[in-house]
């Protein structure tokens, strides 16, 4: 018992045990987002005692994130750190026991199916409907549950999905809506709100693992500004056309499908990222020596910051994905990144 002492007030939960808590300790949860959600989920699930967590994100931290987003400071700010790096930091510190396994990756098609197969959970800490899209076909072409949430204004929702008992994503939401809806950087969020939804994904997470307690069967809603709720059950919801858990068809997985663009406008933010053709590594320093000639340059071990004028600045990262900041402009953006980046 001794080993599972930090564990003890976890353990005295009878429907966890220190059965369940062994089997945490030997559970793998990938997190998809380290912005608000993802450090929510990632905080409880690495102080639960979860052995393995994988932390996916593609940006970096920013001072209007630390209003909600709980494992980061002015610190990470100040240094440009990738979001998952500094929130990989901030768990080792919290429970050295626990392997956080930081990648900087825009999750899409191309490296969906390597980063999240061969994990127990998958967790959605993202803001995009693109990337829950993605997310469910891996997770019903692995046979791997995953728990979805979303926070935006005062209104945030979470579910679960689990291949084979019950409806998909894709079941309930049959297209990827039009336009981009609302988000945090539109019409803002309250952090209660990240940390409630956050929580209860934690749980469900962690009742999957265990396997001794039912998930919700239903689309929980709540809005924390009026202290509404409302519950959809969604166990019959199952649409016998299904291209995904019934006709076995992942779209979202298809390279010949155009769902994965290689220009992106993030909603809210004036800023446009820009994906690789191809798989390759950077040297982020000697790109620095050569982009100091054109503007200001600041540059770490993760990722590279450039200003060639006062109002646009670029974000590199050594997978050579770059966020133009400062335009929502895709033929703009596209003409930045050719004039210093290259092709």
């Amino acid at each position: 018992m001794s080993g599972l002492e930090r564990y003890s007030r976890q353990i005295l939960f009878a429907k966890i045990g220190e059965n369940g808590q062994r089997r945490l300790l030997q559970s793998r949860v990938a997190i998809v987002g380290a912005g608000a959600l993802g450090t929510v989920i990632a905080n409880h699930l690495v102080r639960s005692g979860v052995g393995y967590i994988r932390l996916i994100d593609r940006d970096l931290v920013e001072l209007s994130n630390l209003q909600r987003q709980t494992l980061f400071d002015e610190d990470d700010a100040r240094l440009n750190l990738p979001k998952a790096v500094a929130a990989r930091y901030r768990l080792n510190k919290i429970n050295s026991e626990v392997e956080v396994d930081a990648v900087i990756a825009d999750l899409n098609l191309e490296n969906a199916e390597d980063l999240l197969k061969g994990f127990n959970v998958i967790v959605d800490g993202t803001d995009n409907f693109m990337t829950r899209f993605l997310i469910n076909d891996v997770a019903v072409k692995h046979g791997i549950p995953w728990v979805h949430g979303a926070a935006v204004s005062s209104r945030g929702m979470f579910a679960v999905f689990k291949p084979g008992n019950t409806p998909c994503y894709r079941c309930l939401f049959p297209h990827v809506p039009a336009g981009t809806g609302e988000t945090c950087d539109t019409v803002g969020v309250l952090s209660p709100l990240t940390d409630i939804i956050g929580s209860f994904q934690a749980m469900e997470t962690i009742k999957l693992l265990v396997g001794t307690g039912e998930s919700t069967p239903n689309l929980e809603q709540i809005d924390i500004w009026d202290g509404t709720s409302m519950q959809m059950d969604i166990s019959q919801g199952r649409n016998p056309q299904c291209p995904a858990c019934v006709n076995g068809q992942f779209d979202f997985l298809d390279r010949s499908s155009e769902r994965q663009v290689a220009y992106t406008t993030l909603c809210g933010r004036d800023t446009v990222q820009i994906n690789p053709k191809s798989t390759q590594e950077l040297d982020l320093f000697k790109l620095a020596e050569a982009l100091g000639k054109s503007g200001r340059v600041a540059v770490n071990e993760y990722l590279l910051r450039f200003s060639p004028v006062e109002a646009i600045s670029m974000t590199v990262f050594k997978d050579a994905r770059v966020l133009i900041h400062g335009t929502n402009d895709i033929v703009a953006a596209k003409a930045l990144h050719a004039k210093y980046i290259g092709t």
